[in-house]
């Protein structure tokens, strides 16, 4: 989600100012048990521990997480506070909100239906949601269920036109599919389905529509049936209305223009719906992408057009398939995964095809900042790189 990316046009708001704490990080590796209870990391991760600090001390994150598996197992480092005012350190079992990386278990569950004939790739939005996607150029007849998860419908992002004012002015309130969605409508097409490419949550706010249409259930049902308890994914949840985040967690910070932190760690995520509104935590972002890609949740012929992607355009490397992308790595080849970011958080979790993992967070929504933004993506693959030295040799 991209809610806080304007967040600077929000001024009315009040604000806390960020302590000067001092930042920490610490490492450990937990082999199967629970990362909050793990020994000293065995594996040192030098570089990850001092882009972290970077993030907390200059970038002005008050905490920032890294979660990684690989062949040496798993190691958790932390840097910086889970609470400005209480100074409590950020903790390595924490749960957050993941922002976009929801659009991956909503792909995943729609793909499912795929491969269980209930729903064709490259059928119309129309014949799963009749007469819904109309107005300004936008039409569903011609808009098909592959360009909706790629990214290439043409439909406009509503949060393009949803400020940060109308969120923010009253946190706690509901938001109907059918209203962000008549807010995206309210504008002319993009460009016409399968001629361009550009990122839209709406396209994901109608793919949770379809889950339901297509299974008679919440889309939020089916992730949990079909993802959240096969996995064992103890915490994550798709919260529905529910404003707060259950279990160990950061507060979330935006920072409107230079007046310092607000915390927005209650709010009613429903304006994100299935694009974006799960929680999670490291350990099980990571499961969740290393299951996706060793073919434990599609079957080969769906992990294959998830994982057929198209470039984004731009000077980004990035590659785009079916709610899953692809980069380039430092150390040679690519990792796949996906970012998030809404309000008071920022994520971002990477895999490879050998299966070394990664997940990011930092509490704070940059709001725009690029530090934070480079620094984030500096330790997914720096952790990636980290971890294929470490392989045991052949």
């Amino acid at each position: 989600m991209r809610y806080a990316r304007r967040i600077a046009m929000y001024g009315a708001v009040t604000a806390l100012a960020l302590s000067a704490s001092p930042a920490h990080a610490t490492g450990s590796v937990t082999g199967a048990g629970p990362a909050r209870t793990a020994a000293v990391a065995k594996t040192p991760y030098g570089e990850v521990r001092e882009i972290l600090r970077r993030l907390t001390t200059v970038d002005g994150a008050p905490g920032a997480l890294a979660e990684v598996s690989d062949a040496r197992g798993r190691t958790v480092i932390t840097s910086g506070v889970a609470d400005i005012d209480t100074h409590t350190p950020i903790a390595g079992g924490s749960r957050f909100r993941i922002g976009s990386l929801t659009k991956t278990f909503t792909a995943t569950v729609v793909l499912q239906l795929v491969g269980e004939h209930k729903v064709a790739l490259d059928a119309p939005v129309e014949r799963y949601l009749p007469g819904l996607v109309r107005g300004n150029g936008n039409d569903g007849r011609h808009i098909t269920v592959r360009q909706l998860l790629q990214h290439t419908s043409g439909l406009p992002d509503y949060l393009d036109h949803l400020t940060p004012q109308d969120i923010l002015r009253d946190p706690l309130a509901h938001h109907d599919r059918e209203e962000v969605i008549g807010i995206a409508l309210g504008h002319p097409r993009l460009f016409a389905p399968g001629k361009g490419w550009k990122y839209s949550s709406t396209n994901y706010v109608l793919a949770g529509m379809l889950i339901e249409k297509v299974t008679g259930h919440p889309y939020g049902e089916e992730i949990g049936q079909r993802i959240i308890r096969p996995l064992g994914l103890h915490d994550t949840s798709v919260p529905g209305d529910e404003p707060g985040i259950t279990g160990p967690h950061p507060r979330g910070y935006v920072r409107p223009g230079d007046s310092g932190l607000v915390d927005v760690t209650e709010f009613n995520p429903s304006v994100a719906n299935a694009s974006g509104a799960m929680i999670s935590s490291g350990a099980d972002v990571n499961r969740f992408f290393g299951a996706l890609m060793n073919g434990r949740l599609l079957r080969p012929t769906e992990l294959r057009a998830m994982t057929t992607t198209r470039p984004t355009g731009g000077s980004s490397d990035r590659a785009y398939g079916l709610g899953l992308q692809s980069r380039s790595l430092p150390c040679g080849g690519l990792y796949w995964g996906h970012d998030g970011d809404i309000f008071g958080f920022q994520t971002m979790a990477g895999v490879t095809a050998d299966g070394r993992q990664v997940t990011v967070l930092a509490n704070l929504d940059p709001g725009g900042s690029e530090a934070q933004d480079t620094d984030l993506r500096a330790a997914v693959t720096t952790a990636l790189c980290e971890g294929a030295a470490s392989k045991p040799a052949a």
